[in-house]
C-alpha cells in the first residue's frame, strides 16, 4: 500500500531470527498462551493523541514534527483519520483510542464542536466497516481549553461544569455508536493549585455528582461498555483528586459507584504517585476495579511523565503477571499511551516504536504465563499466609473472638511468634529466571 508510510507492507510475525527491521520477533497474535490467543490477552490499542496530534514540543522547545494533517480544518482532520487507519492496518492492532479534540477541531460553539466530532466519527464508522480495528475507548478532552484552567467537574463556575457535562454526553454517545468497549474519564485538571482559593468539600461533591451523571447516562443510552477513571497524581494540577487507585476507590465508595466504575491505570502515573505499576494493578484487582491499562514508561532520571514506549521486559512481565492473576482483561486492554522522542521525526519511527513495544509486551506475557504455570510465586504467598487458615486465626477475623478472647488465646496456647524470612531476594531472582 502507498500512503503516509510509503509502500510499507503490513507488519507480520517473523520470529526471533527475522532480518527485516519492521517485523514482529515475539508478537504472534495467534500464538496460544495459557490456552488463549496472544492478541486476545494483550488487546493492543494505538492512541490518537501522541501519534497524530502531538507536534513534538517540550517545555523548552517548539514543534519538531511536520505532518501533512496538522491544522484546524476538517479537511486536515479527515487526512489525519486516513493516516491513522493506515497505521492501524500496518500494525494489525485490534483497537484504537481517542479524545474528541484529537479527531476534530473545536468550533466556535459546543454545538459546532460536537458536529465536527460526529462528522469524523461517521468517517470512522465507514472505515471500520472494512478495517479490523475497533474502538477500545473514547474520552472528552476536559483539560486543554482555557475554560478548564480551574478544572471541569470541580470548577468553581457551574457553567464550566455544565459545558463539560454536555461535552462528555456527546463523546459517550459517539463511543457507544462506534461500538467502543469502554469510556474513560481523565480528570487532567480535577484538583487544585492552592488551598487559599479552594473549597475541597464542595469540589469533591461536584466530582461525585459528575461521575454519577455519566454513569446514569451510560445506562440511559444502553452503553454496555465500562466507565473508567484514569488516576494521575500531578501534572498539570498540583493536588489531583484521582491521585492513585486507592484515592479513586475511596471516591467511588463515597458516592456508591464502586460497582459501576473501574480504573484505567497508566505506568507513568503510577510512578509519579510513588508506586510501581504492579502495585496499582494488584490493588485495583484486590478492590475489584481493575479495568484497563495505558502501557508506557517514565524516564527514572526525570521527575515528570515522559510517556516513553515500554522496553523493559521484567517490569512489564510483573505487571502482566498480576493482570493474568486477576483473570485478564475483559473490556480493557493495553493502550500505547506513549510518544516518540522529539528527535524521532520520520513517519517510520511511529512504526518502529509500536513494533518494539508490542514485542516487549509479547515477551513479557510469555514470561508472566510461565511464572503462573510454574507456580512458585503463588505457592510461596499461599504458604506465607497459611497460618490464617487455622481455626483460632479464623476466629480473630470472623468476629468470634474479641480483644479479650484473643488475649486469653495467647496465654492459653502459649503463643510465641517466631519471625520467618520474607525471602525477597530469592523471589526477585525467581522472577528473573523467567525473563
Amino acid at each position: 500500500m502507498s500512503g503516509h508510510f510509503g509502500d510499507q507492507a503490513p507488519i507480520r510475525f517473523a520470529g526471533r531470527e527475522a532480518t527485516e527491521e519492521l517485523a514482529f520477533r515475539h508478537y504472534d497474535p495467534d500464538a496460544l498462551v495459557l490456552g488463549k490467543r496472544m492478541e486476545d490477552h494483550l488487546r493492543f490499542a494505538v492512541c490518537y493523541w501522541h501519534n497524530f496530534v502531538w507536534p513534538g514540543t517540550d517545555p523548552f522547545g517548539g514543534q519538531t514534527f511536520e505532518r501533512p494533517w496538522f491544522g484546524d480544518s476538517m479537511e486536515q482532520a479527515r487526512a489525519k483519520a486516513d493516516a491513522a487507519f493506515e497505521m492501524f492496518e500496518l500494525l494489525g492492532v485490534p483497537f484504537f483510542c481517542f479524545h474528541d479534540r484529537d479527531i476534530a477541531p473545536e468550533g466556535a460553539t459546543l454545538a459546532e464542536s460536537n458536529t465536527n466530532v460526529r462528522a469524523i466519527a461517521e468517517l470512522f464508522a465507514r472505515k471500520m466497516e472494512t478495517a479490523r480495528v475497533r474502538l477500545l475507548w473514547g474520552t472528552a478532552n476536559l483539560f486543554s481549553n482555557r475554560r478548564y484552567m480551574a478544572g471541569a467537574a470541580t470548577n468553581p463556575d457551574p457553567d464550566v461544569f455544565a459545558y463539560a457535562a454536555a461535552q462528555v454526553k456527546n463523546v459517550l454517545e459517539v463511543t457507544h455508536e462506534l461500538g467502543g468497549a469502554n469510556y474513560v474519564l481523565w480528570g487532567g485538571r480535577e484538583g487544585y493549585e492552592t488551598l487559599l482559593n479552594t473549597d475541597l468539600k464542595r469540589e469533591l461533591q461536584q466530582l461525585g455528582r459528575f461521575l454519577t451523571l455519566v454513569v446514569d447516562h451510560k445506562h440511559k443510552i444502553g452503553f454496555p461498555g465500562t466507565i473508567l477513571i484514569e488516576p494521575k497524581p500531578q501534572e498539570p494540577t498540583k493536588h489531583q483528586y484521582d491521585f492513585d487507585v486507592a484515592a479513586v476507590y475511596g471516591l467511588l465508595k463515597t458516592y456508591g459507584l464502586e460497582n459501576e466504575v473501574k480504573v484505567n491505570i497508566e505506568v507513568g502515573h503510577a510512578v509519579l504517585a510513588g508506586h510501581s505499576f504492579e502495585h496499582e494493578l494488584a490493588l485495583a484487582s484486590a478492590l475489584g476495579i481493575l479495568g484497563s491499562c495505558d502501557i508506557n514508561r517514565n524516564d527514572y532520571q526525570s521527575g515528570w511523565d515522559t510517556d516513553q514506549f515500554p522496553n523493559d521486559v521484567p517490569e512489564v512481565a510483573l505487571a502482566l503477571y498480576y493482570i493474568l492473576r486477576a483473570g485478564g482483561f475483559t473490556t480493557g486492554g493495553l493502550n500505547f499511551d506513549a510518544k516518540l522522542r522529539r528527535q524521532s521525526i520520520e513517519p517510520d519511527d511511529l512504526l518502529h516504536a509500536h513494533v518494539g513495544g508490542m514485542d516487549v509486551c509479547a515477551r513479557a506475557l510469555k514470561a508472566a504465563a510461565a511464572m503462573l504455570e510454574e507456580g512458585s510465586l503463588e505457592r510461596f504467598v499461599a504458604e506465607r499466609y497459611a497460618g490464617w487458615d487455622a481455626p483460632e486465626a479464623r476466629k480473630m477475623l470472623d468476629g468470634t473472638y474479641d480483644l479479650a478472647a484473643i488475649a486469653d488465646y495467647v496465654e492459653r496456647a502459649g503463643v510465641q511468634p517466631t519471625p520467618r524470612s520474607g525471602r525477597q531476594e530469592y523471589l526477585e531472582n525467581l522472577v528473573n529466571r523467567f525473563c
